[in-house]
């Protein structure tokens, strides 16, 4: 059995998942598009080193930070990671928020091979431009996609220049049922609560150093990198660049994570078959009732 913890950041999520493991004798499996690069910890609040310690983890810290780590990646990654444990026997728990990355490895999903095209055209192009062009090529996803996405707008222009298909055709061909025998688990706290206790979270992680951490790893890598576009890194680009003070970075930092919570909640609430609970004795009611 897989017992999937997610939701949005600061519902204690990987607190949740050591509690429930050990309850279990499972093994517990990364489930955030992040926490897999090796030198970013802060700012996508990695379990801390007494978590790491308490039960087996899997897939955290094992990518580069330059290395653009695709959705197809991370599902056959996982997939393989799950299929090994529950060979072994184990339940698993996998934790995490990117709802996207866990459906694409736990449902039916299938990715077409792309094939390399050249892109230069349409990266050139402003946001409404690019949307206009998207439309002319899948309408039904651009629907779907709003204007200032660019990186998804790009994904879905690639998408059809590389395999002749529409994403939107693609994703209607197949049926997306699940692949594996799982239960998904929310926390269910107040919206104001959680926007608060993000908040605060963003505030500890500036004392922590996420600023100096940014700062690092634009020194050693290219702020170009996909894993820079994580919430938490980004904001403070402009910071570095001179363009930007830190105090409004760090408000940005808090406002993204918490328009980012509120999506988060509303996919999982609609793609998953969601159960809430409380607190982990609850969860544990639940599981074990």
């Amino acid at each position: 059995m897989i017992y999937v913890i997610t939701g949005p950041t600061c519902l204690g999520k990987s607190e949740t998942a050591v509690y429930l493991a050990k309850k279990l004798n499972a093994e517990i499996v990364n489930g955030d598009a992040f926490q897999c690069y090796k030198q970013m910890n802060i700012g996508v609040a990695k379990p801390s080193e007494e978590l790491l310690k308490e039960v087996k983890h899997h897939l955290y810290s094992f990518v580069d930070v330059d290395h653009d780590y695709s959705i197809a990646e991370y599902q056959k990654t996982l997939r393989s990671t799950l299929d090994e444990i529950i060979s072994r026997g184990k339940d698993v728990v996998l934790v995490g928020g990117s709802g996207l990355y866990i459906r694409s490895a736990l449902y039916d999903y299938e990715f077409e091979e792309d094939k390399s095209v050249d892109m230069s055209k349409y990266k050139n192009m402003d946001n409404r431009t690019l949307h206009d062009e998207l439309r002319k090529i899948d309408p039904v996803e651009a629907d779907k996609i709003h204007m200032n996405n660019r990186k998804r707008m790009l994904r879905a222009i690639e998408i059809y220049l590389s395999t002749g298909k529409m994403k939107s055709e693609i994703i209607s061909e197949q049926v997306h049922k699940p692949i594996y025998e799982t239960r998904f688990f929310v926390r269910d706290l107040d919206r104001d609560v959680l926007y608060e206790r993000i908040n605060k979270r963003v505030d500890q992680m500036m004392k922590e150093g996420l600023f100096e951490e940014v700062k690092d790893l634009v020194k050693k890598y290219s702020p170009n990198c996909h894993s820079f576009q994580a919430i938490g890194y980004k904001e403070f680009l402009p910071v570095i660049n001179g363009d930007e003070t830190l105090e409004n970075a760090v408000e940005l930092v808090k406002q993204h994570t918490r328009n980012y919570a509120k999506r988060q909640l509303t996919f999982i609430r609609h793609q998953f078959p969601v159960e809430y609970y409380l607190d982990n004795g609850d969860l544990w009611g639940k599981i074990n009732g």
